[in-house]
């Protein structure tokens, strides 16, 4: 990335926000339900498979999870009701997991109950470090009750082989990322040769455990070796899919879709818009300055 992105990434809070809106736009799915199921049926309508995220994963009392648990629900009765192809992802932080860990167990548990009444699927998001363990733990909890219910994994983080070697009699259905939060190094890698690494070998470790594997990367090298990995593996498109961000890498989109692989589009919709964004965008600075670029062009 070059100097200009990261002044851009680091300037983004003083940017006006209608500037930042029209940026995100194109990775946001709107406000309302309605806007980011209309969303959902047009990339349904190309070959693409959905997750749908309610952004507002801050939260500062149990009133504001028990508001995205309604969320939520009204989200899975649409999806039933409007006959999309989609599941839903969770930040268990949205449900309360700094506040109250029982109290989240319990509202993640009532979604995740809906869900497999109607045929729908659950993935939980993996936040910043303070949050995996108590994630992981909830997610094992969830699984001795319901098998419709996935966890994400991050490839950064050096803890991370023996998480999943830990959850291997599970076989759990897994989103694979490489990571976005800034940790210490003591607890993550922060070569990228070593990410890329280390991403290979849990995804192949993962898929040969006989775990359904959702390849979440826009990074084409990334591609190349889950590709290869499944080729070595015999594997049938049935046993895993591609996961990448609404809006990001679309032609490399296109590109695996073509090539037969499933994809799913995660999609983030919601009144919180402008904090994920700016979150979003601070992340990853080449993206900020790619798309003010393209605006003022």
């Amino acid at each position: 990335m070059t100097l200009v992105d990261r002044v851009i990434a680091g300037t983004l809070p003083l940017v006006p926000k209608p500037i930042v809106r029209r940026v995100a736009n194109r990775y946001i799915a709107g406000e309302t339900t309605d806007e980011a199921l209309q969303v959902v049926a047009g990339l349904n309508a190309r070959g693409f498979r959905a997750t749908l995220d309610i952004l507002g994963e801050h939260i500062h009392s149990l009133d504001q999870s028990r508001r995205a648990i309604d969320g939520y629900l009204n989200v899975l009765e649409e999806i039933a009701r409007r006959k999309v192809n989609s599941t839903i992802s969770i930040k268990l932080t949205q449900l309360g997991l700094k506040l109250d860990a029982g109290a989240c167990l319990e509202m993640a548990r009532q979604l995740v109950r809906r869900a497999s009444e109607l045929n729908n699927f659950v993935r939980i998001d993996m936040e910043d470090s303070s949050c995996t363990t108590d994630t992981l733990r909830i997610y094992r909890q969830l699984r001795s009750d319901f098998s419709n219910v996935g966890v994400v994994v991050q490839a950064y983080l050096r803890r991370t082989m023996d998480d999943v070697s830990s959850l291997e009699d599970l076989k759990p259905n897994y989103r694979l990322c490489k990571g976005v939060y800034v940790e210490p190094r003591a607890i993550s890698y922060r070569d990228m040769r070593v990410i890329n690494r280390n991403y290979a070998m849990l995804l192949e470790k993962l898929l040969r455990n006989g775990s359904y594997v959702g390849i979440a990367t826009h990074d084409e090298l990334m591609v190349w070796e889950a590709m290869r990995i499944i080729r070595e593996l015999g594997l049938p498109a049935s046993a895993y899919e591609f996961q990448m961000l609404l809006g990001v890498e679309e032609e490399l989109r296109d590109i695996i879709r073509a090539g037969g692989h499933n994809v799913r589009i995660y999609i983030p919709f919601g009144r919180d818009w402008y904090a994920y964004s700016v979150r979003r965008l601070r992340e990853n600075p080449r993206l900020a300055g790619y798309v003010f670029k393209a605006i003022f062009k």
